[in-house]
């Protein structure tokens, strides 16, 4: 999958650059498939039950309808073929139309380098191919993998987005030593699944939004500095001149650069190495 640019006839174009879709299913060609695997869904505008924004710089944004993906991947020992690689606004990677040979039809995450008429298959016996999905346990050391549960029966959880993947290390006990996107190691228990292969979409990093227009149609608002604003406002505003502002800071005070927030004692046992070694 290649980055399509434009010539620069206007200033937006000049730096715009956007996927190449023509190695997805085209539109024309898409098979029938059963309307619960839609599910609609509305707007919230980034607010709560009592009308407060939680998180800011949301709203807007094209209307979409939501593709229910099988991260679960629960439908076992029943070969399907891949009928249709598409697009999905909901996520960075796309989606493959799956038809199981008993007739049903599922959305999964499409891996990298799956074509059209491909079979998989969810099984402990499947071979190591892009697509197949099984325990960890069946998985060779070595093998990259995505859509990886965290709990047995849960669904995948890590490495869904575009170009994800993560590598198993090694196996000791009831526990395999996973080596995540970010570069953390963790260990997962062996009855958990995944599935092999990377994520496809491999480019998604390489675009170029290229104009404002195109990050409000994704449901982005404008975002004002805080050096910008009155010392009222933020903590980081005021001054004479334009002032670099101090320590970085949220707007309610919190350091906003290295600062850890995770609270989880839980799990903290399963980390073997985190993606950041400096202590805050």
């Amino acid at each position: 999958m290649a980055v399509k640019t434009y010539k620069p006839t206007t200033p937006s174009l000049r730096y715009k650059s956007v996927i190449d879709f023509s190695q997805l299913t085209p539109r024309a060609d898409l098979p029938t498939r059963p309307n619960s695997l839609y599910k609609s869904f509305g707007k919230t505008g980034a607010r709560n039950n009592t009308g407060r924004i939680t998180t800011r710089h949301k709203g807007g944004g094209h209307k979409r309808l939501y593709r229910v993906i099988d991260l679960l991947r629960d439908k076992k020992e029943v070969p399907a073929s891949v009928a249709s690689i598409e697009y999905d606004p909901n996520r960075s990677a796309f989606i493959a139309l799956l038809h199981y040979k008993d007739g049903e039809k599922r959305f999964i995450l499409a891996p990298n380098q799956i074509k059209v008429g491909d079979e998989v298959v969810s099984s402990d016996q499947a071979d190591i191919q892009p697509g197949n999905h099984m325990s960890l346990a069946s998985i060779p050391v070595g093998t990259l993998i995505h859509n990886i549960e965290m709990e047995p029966g849960r669904g995948g959880k890590l490495a869904r987005s575009a170009g994800s993947f993560a590598q198993l290390m090694a196996k000791e006990g009831e526990y395999c030593f996973i080596r995540l996107p970010s570069g953390e190691q963790r260990l997962i228990h062996q009855k958990c699944t995944a599935t092999i292969g990377q994520v496809s979409n491999l480019d998604h990093e390489n675009i170029k939004i290229g104009k404002a227009g195109r990050k409000r149609w994704l449901g982005i608002r404008p975002t004002v500095r805080g050096v910008a604003m009155n010392p009222i406002d933020h903590p980081m505003g005021g001054g004479e001149g334009k002032a670099s502002g101090g320590h970085p800071r949220s707007p309610w005070g919190q350091k906003s650069k290295g600062l850890r927030t995770r609270v989880n004692k839980r799990t903290d046992r399963f980390i073997v190495k985190r993606r950041k070694s400096r202590t805050n």
